[in-house]
């Protein structure tokens, strides 16, 4: 337990719901980005990279507790954006020290992608690299430029085209209620028509939580920005169902959402907008804001 302990974990740790069963490793630190209003995630952290000391170290204790391991998830904001060269290194380290990992995921950024050539990616794949997890959080241009995300939706179709050519696989994230009051299908419809030209794997949907340490706080304040009223948010989910035209899973269970949901479209796509329909009509506007404000964290 005491090798455990000098693990190098820097901060809260995130990663996706469906790498639960993964080995994580600090690729990272902080996000090399660090200007979307609505987030709080990694506060005062200044975005570096691990040393490759720390590195070895801490896959040294893994190798020694879990030697067996698969699946590996580099934490941090966006590993993905370190060089292709620094990350084929990277990925050598893990199979010195753990040679039964057959897969390696992370979090990235539309613009990491596209600081890498087509043959780049190609080899990331062909190295174990076969999902990254990307924060779309909505395919609506103004909200995206609103929130300053630094990216539009053209270049999230753009960007991963060029990971379907290369074979590696995507997870996308929604967030409902980051479009604020009033537009939440213009939002959900402009999603819709980007995913439907894409292929990512998963949909994970979260709804936005404004925290006071969160840029987007201040522009709540100043009334810029109005929050999404909770019944709206629920409107805004069931368009997104609607109207996606994809094969994929969809994955809404997170503590933001206040209809916890899982299941796979088309095929659970009425029984879905069912259970949206319910809770529209079983709960009150109120109720759920006042839920909303006890979320004391994510």
């Amino acid at each position: 337990m005491e090798d455990l302990e000098k693990i190098h974990f820097t901060g809260t740790i995130w990663r996706p719901p469906y790498e639960a069963y993964s080995v994580l490793l600090q690729a990272t630190v902080g996000c090399s980005h660090h200007a979307c209003k609505f987030c709080s995630l990694y506060g005062g952290l200044r975005f570096r990279l691990a040393p490759r000391e720390e590195i070895e170290s801490d896959l040294r204790i893994i190798a020694k507790y879990q030697p067996r391991a698969r699946r590996l998830f580099l934490v941090g904001a966006n590993p993905f954006v370190v060089s292709y060269g620094r990350m084929v290194r990277l990925l050598d380290l893990i199979r010195d020290h753990l040679p039964k990992v057959q897969t390696v995921g992370m979090f990235a950024r539309i613009t990491d992608i596209r600081t890498k050539t087509d043959e780049e990616l190609s080899d990331l794949r062909a190295r174990g690299v076969t999902g990254i997890s990307i924060g779309t959080e909505t395919g609506d241009d103004p909200t995206l430029a609103f929130m300053n995300k630094g990216t539009t939706a053209r270049e999230i179709e753009e960007q991963c085209r060029r990971l379907d050519a290369a074979g590696i696989e995507y997870y996308f994230t929604y967030m409902t209620g980051l479009a604020g009051a009033g537009n939440g299908r213009r939002a959900a419809q402009a999603t819709a028509e980007l995913f439907n030209r894409l292929h990512p794997r998963i949909v994970s949907v979260v709804s936005l939580t404004v925290f006071s340490d969160s840029p987007l706080w201040g522009e709540v304040q100043s009334g810029r920005f109005v929050e999404m009223p909770e019944l709206e948010r629920l409107d805004e989910q069931r368009t997104l169902i609607a109207r996606l035209k994809i094969p994929v899973a969809w994955m809404a269970n997170t503590i933001s959402n206040a209809v916890p949901q899982s299941g796979r479209l088309p095929e659970d796509r009425s029984r879905l907008i069912r259970e949206l329909d319910a809770a529209a009509g079983r709960h009150t506007e109120a109720g759920l804001a006042a839920w909303r404000r006890s979320i004391g964290h994510l």
